[in-house]
């Protein structure tokens, strides 16, 4: 019912953004302008009747085919269209050195012609000469008078070939600004799913992991298992501050925080965690990133390892910091797919300057290396301009 609505209005009526795009229609009534050659035949004053008739339709016929089809871009680069209005220039220049008069307004025709099929450097290319042309034989034929048909000629090419590059830019404009909106769309999605991946991945497994403690501790020592089920209670109540957090975008991860939430996770599954940390201060986007990383690796551990010890090194250097997680565990098979969770690390890592590497231990193992400029881009995009 809105198109409905917005074709049912009068053109003058509708918005500038209901307009839509300028098209050869727009060009048409533009013909009133050989309204004067057109008197001259009906009035009888031109001993060349039939010719001058024929000329004139020609002209009218060559000029709604050149500007119909400069509006399709594979049509206006074909070389038909080259032709026509090649055929076009030849029929106004036989119009105006014979009769001259009121047929030296089509000179200002061909103009619109010519401003609607060139482009980019052709227009100088093209007017120009077309200007000069239609000054001489003006001149030639009417005296001082060129000089309104020179620069109505000139006027008439440039203003069409300004008003139409403008709408092409103005239409690529609206097309590329909907492919950012339908990319950041699809960016909000795959970083929603990423965070959810990973926050539901690493919660599930503590979980998991604290409730077999909790299970193993109940018949021999019921106070430690009721600390164990209190974990699982502040773990699944964080977890949901966690997931409303990465809703809205906001979530930023501390690197210190999240070392110690894997060393407990790890202990509390038999797996024993050395942490060693050295290097300044991080930025806080980089921080959030290893955050993730370190996450990954723990859950990873838990659940799929088998190992007994679990390293996390974090190597702060001037330029860049290294985060390097080992474990003693049974690693994996060099030729198998990497999961969706250190996948999904890999591109952001990459996404930040960074590369994050992982693989099996030479000796037994599984190794995840990342590597991160202390300055991020987002970090870098954050600070004020001087």
């Amino acid at each position: 019912m809105r198109v409905w609505g917005r074709l049912r209005k009068p053109r003058w009526a509708r918005r500038p953004e209901e307009m839509g795009p300028p098209n050869g229609f727009s060009l048409l009534p533009w013909l009133l302008m050989g309204m004067g050659a057109v008197s001259n035949l009906l009035q009888g004053r031109n001993p060349h009747p039939v010719a001058a008739g024929v000329g004139v339709f020609l002209f009218n016929s060559l000029y709604v085919a050149v500007v119909m089809r400069a509006f399709d871009r594979r049509l206006r680069e074909a070389p038909a269209t080259w032709w026509l209005l090649g055929l076009l220039t030849a029929v106004t220049l036989a119009l105006a050195i014979a009769f001259g008069g009121p047929y030296l307004l089509f000179f200002p025709l061909l103009g619109l012609a010519v401003g609607s099929v060139t482009r980019g450097r052709r227009v100088p290319q093209a007017v120009f000469p077309l200007v000069v042309t239609a000054a001489v034989v003006a001149g030639v034929r009417d005296g001082w008078g060129a000089i309104n048909v020179a620069y109505g000629t000139f006027i008439s090419a440039m203003v069409t070939a300004a008003v139409l590059a403008l709408s092409e830019t103005v239409k690529e404009l609206r097309a590329t600004r909907q492919e950012l909106a339908r990319t950041a769309v699809e960016k909000e999605r795959l970083r929603f799913s990423r965070d959810l991946h990973d926050l539901l991945g690493h919660t599930l497994s503590v979980i998991v992991v604290k409730s077999e403690a909790a299970r193993r501790l109940a018949p021999r020592d019921l106070d430690a298992a009721l600390l164990q089920i209190v974990d699982i209670e502040s773990v699944g109540r964080q977890a949901l501050t966690e997931i409303r957090e990465a809703v809205t975008g906001y979530r930023e991860g501390s690197l210190g925080t999240e070392l110690d939430r894997a060393r407990d996770a790890l202990t509390s599954a038999g797996i024993e965690p050395v942490v060693r940390r050295s290097g300044p201060p991080l930025e806080p986007q980089t921080e959030a990133l290893l955050s993730w990383v370190v996450r990954e690796s723990a859950t990873n551990a838990l659940r799929h390892s088998g190992a007994t010890r679990c390293e996390f090194e974090v190597d702060g250097g001037p330029e860049r910091v290294r985060l390097t997680v080992t474990d003693n565990g049974r690693g994996t098979d060099e030729a198998a797919e990497p999961g969706s969770g250190l996948t999904g690390l890999r591109e952001r890592v990459a996404a930040a300057g960074g590369t994050l590497e992982s693989g099996p231990v030479p000796r037994g193992g599984f190794r995840v290396v990342a590597e991160l400029p202390v300055e991020t881009p987002a970090s870098r995009e954050l600070e004020p301009a001087e």
